[in-house]
């Protein structure tokens, strides 16, 4: 088996971007769901309620910064120093993150349609990941669901996409690492693996939500309810519907595309 494709999402929620190396600490890739978008109280945003968030795409700069377009609008956010601070909601997580500001919001707010803030985590060990079997202490993520990365498998999309009547690309599923080569479903039974020179423990599959009917560049469903129907028929555990493996790196660390993968537990 190969990794074939790497992605990270600046921004919660967004558009990703996709890289041919990367390099990965503790929370996650680098510069992967740093910033998020939440309600004027600090509750998480999504395209379960936004779908429009689809539309927006987002960029990573070097120093960290961000540039934000919709269309031919665009906008260039910096790193906030010494900035406001706003307790955040993420699922069961709360913390406290660093405003962007006034500027950044009224954007944001203008291309959703809906009033919102945009934050920035600034400090990377603040959020535990979500607890369950193979899960240490001092593991922590970003602002992404529950675990530093999402790993994909092209095997398990190529069998989804022949119960379709339309396919879907890989793109619907945000994975940051997709691996080709083995069987459909094969990734919901690992536990450990090794990607390059990286070993990354294997705790959780992805549970599936609405989110996957989604075109992820107009925020529209070309097929109401599909795949996630078709994929509650193929795939569906105790857990629910699922689709890829959550993974926690062991260490910092950069793989690249064209890595082997090597599954060890």
């Amino acid at each position: 088996m190969l990794l074939t494709a790497l992605h990270r999402y600046p921004v919660k929620g967004l558009q990703g971007e996709g890289l041919q190396r990367m390099d990965v600490e503790r929370c996650g890739p680098w510069g992967d769901r740093r910033w998020m978008v939440v309600e004027p109280n600090g509750s998480f945003l999504t395209q379960r309620k936004l779908p429009r968030m689809a539309r927006l795409s987002a960029a990573v700069q070097p120093d960290g910064s961000l540039r934000l377009s919709c269309g031919t609008a665009a906008i260039e956010v910096a790193l906030p120093v010494a900035a406001e601070r706003l307790e955040v909601a993420v699922w069961r997580s709360r913390l406290e993150a660093a405003l962007a500001g006034e500027r950044a919001d009224a954007w944001l707010s203008e291309q959703l349609g809906w009033r919102c803030r945009l934050v920035h985590l600034d400090n990377p060990s603040a959020r535990p990941v979500e607890r369950t079997t193979g899960v240490e202490q001092d593991d922590v993520v970003s602002f992404a669901d529950g675990y530093p990365l999402l790993l994909t498998s092209s095997a398990s999309l190529d069998a989804l996409n022949m119960a379709l009547k339309a396919p879907v690309p890989m793109d619907r599923f945000r994975p940051n690492l997709v691996v080709d080569g083995g069987i459909p479903w094969q990734e919901d039974g690992w536990r450990r693996l090794r990607i390059g020179d990286m070993l990354f423990r294997a705790p959780k599959a992805c549970t599936r939500c609405v989110v996957i009917t989604l075109d992820q560049r107009t925020g529209q469903a070309p097929q109401p309810g599909e795949p996630l129907r078709t994929l509650g028929r193929l795939n569906r555990t105790e857990a629910g519907i699922v689709f890829g493996r959550n993974l926690i790196p062991e260490a910092p660390g950069r793989i690249a595309v064209g890595d082997p993968v090597e599954i060890l537990g």
